[in-house]
């Protein structure tokens, strides 16, 4: 068992309610989401608790495993389905070893003993046996979830579905191509099932069932309630995670208590706790937080708010910036883009973060802001060195605008990594160009993995201004200049998963990657 679970005693403290500024805020104490078809609350839980930590431990669900504890390989996936803005239940898979249990809070909870009814396996479940897809079986119940998720998900099922769904999921026995199989089975198995017998979760994406209860529910956990958690442990240290509902109130939060660590989707900072054996004593949780969860169209740009996840933002500006598709769909696995948010991997300030490339290449700004008022400046002057940025005390970064694409913008993005799928870069490209008269008249290159920041390529952008479209042909001499140029613009280092020389070199593939793309398409 979990140390931290079995020894550790935890009491609520105090009953009073918070207040903003004159105004009292409504607390609640309890972290409260369906499991098994009934409201189940969760008090004196250390805020630290995994959601994997307490379904093993406290409620012994055994059927999610931990393979890695770093939100890698899978085996503990489940599905967290929530309430959509029309009103609708979305499945998502997440990971449970790096999900706090309070980022359940307000969802239904499905695990792999929440499928199979009384006297059938789940239809998803039936495939796998039948397509004998389970070897040494440590593995199956996360890819049981993952494919779950995607059966109440999408209605005609392609093989590109299935292998994008299982990008977060390793098999150590590679018996992949059955799971595949029974994937592309697992839709027709739930469309045998006689109508009589048909539940919410058996009944496969495009044939809708009676969601009326399971919506309902999940409307009475819609509270304007502040989750609060706070206790004390044997040792008498203090333990606490706030979750408001508006921005007034996460401002108030860190101006008493500057030194909380913000929490939005958790798949860095559930690292922290799995991995480092971190214990957060107060944690600011903005997953509640409205205001940062909205997208925004506007004349000339879209506003992301920052609690907006990596895969609610591909899905939204999918069409409207179809070059990204491709680094959206590399981007981690389908877990963790669905915790993911965009303002946590800004925030993040990570040199490989592979959202911070393109965004700085279209012109991308943060906004930041805290009790005093907001402001805005470009994403590149964010950061001023490994892991630091601008970010003032009391403030947090409330989302991105980003520049809407011009008839005379041509953008592309790279990622370069060993693995295709669930890899961190070992490099990541971004090229923006505007075009006037075939000619470049302005470019924006920026790169992750080549410094201890995301930074543009200034230089190489200052060679390529004011030339003509085809480079590589027509003036082989300025693409030996760029290329030498951009070597120049940074001084990557030599890790893991890549030598800084490699760096330095596929970086200068990649521009002429990227300017022989721009000939032949323009």
């Amino acid at each position: 068992m979990n140390r931290t679970t079995t020894f550790r005693c935890w009491f609520l403290r105090g009953a009073t309610l918070p207040t903003v500024g004159a105004e009292t805020v409504p607390t609640r104490y309890d972290v409260r989401f369906v499991l098994d078809g009934g409201v189940h609350s969760v008090t004196n839980i250390d805020p630290n608790t995994t959601l994997l930590n307490y379904l093993r431990d406290t409620l012994h669900k055994t059927g999610t495993k931990e393979g890695c504890a770093e939100g890698d390989c899978g085996a503990c996936t489940v599905v967290a389905a929530s309430l959509t803005s029309d009103g609708n239940v979305s499945y998502q898979a997440i990971n449970a070893c790096i999900a706090l249990l309070p980022a359940l809070d307000g969802c239904e909870l499905l695990t792999v003993e929440s499928l199979a009814s009384s006297n059938n396996l789940h239809p998803v479940q039936q495939a796998m046996v039948a397509a004998h897809a389970s070897q040494c079986g440590f593995c199956t119940p996360g890819f049981v979830m993952s494919l779950f998720a995607l059966y109440k998900t999408v209605a005609d099922i392609t093989r590109q579905d299935v292998n994008d769904c299982l990008a977060g999921n390793l098999c150590r026995c590679t018996g992949y191509r059955p799971i595949v199989d029974a994937a592309l089975d697992m839709r027709s198995l739930g469309m045998a099932i006689p109508a009589d017998e048909r539940s919410r979760l058996n009944t496969p994406a495009g044939h809708g069932t009676d969601d009326t209860h399971i919506v309902a529910m999940l409307h009475a956990l819609q509270d304007e309630h502040t989750l609060q958690l706070q206790g004390t442990d044997i040792d008498g240290a203090t333990r606490s995670l706030r979750a408001p509902r508006h921005l007034s109130e996460a401002y108030a939060f860190l101006e008493t208590t500057p030194d909380a660590t913000i929490l939005a989707g958790g798949t860095d900072v559930g690292l922290w706790i799995t991995k480092q054996h971190a214990e957060l004593s107060n944690v600011l949780h903005l997953r509640n937080v409205d205001e940062l969860r909205k997208i925004e169209e506007h004349a000339h740009h879209w506003f992301v708010g920052a609690g907006v996840s990596i895969t609610r933002l591909h899905e939204t500006l999918r069409d409207t910036w179809s070059s990204l598709d491709e680094l959206w769909r590399r981007f981690a696995s389908p877990p963790i883009r669905n915790a993911a948010t965009i303002g946590g991997n800004v925030a993040n300030g990570s040199p490989i973060g592979d959202s911070m490339p393109p965004l700085i290449a279209l012109g991308a700004k943060v906004v930041l802001g805290s009790s005093d008022g907001a402001r805005t400046l470009p994403l590149e002057q964010f950061y001023k060195g490994y892991r630091q940025t601008d970010l003032r005390a009391g403030e947090l970064v409330l989302g991105v605008n980003l520049p809407k694409p011009t008839a005379s913008q041509f953008f592309r993005v790279y990622k370069i990594s060993k693995r295709m799928d669930q890899d961190i870069s070992a490099l990541c490209g971004a090229f923006a160009v505007d075009i006037q008269d075939d000619q470049i008249a302005e470019c924006r290159i920026a790169f992750g993995g080549m410094a201890a920041i995301p930074a543009r390529a200034h230089g190489c952008e200052q060679v390529l201004s004011g030339q003509v479209l085809d480079v590589v042909h027509e003036q082989p001499d300025v693409l030996e200049s760029a290329r030498t140029v951009l070597a120049a613009d940074y001084t990557p280092i030599s890790d893991l998963r890549a030598s800084g020389r490699y760096r330095q070199l596929v970086a200068g593939n990649l521009l002429e990657k990227f300017l022989l793309e721009l000939a032949e398409c323009t």
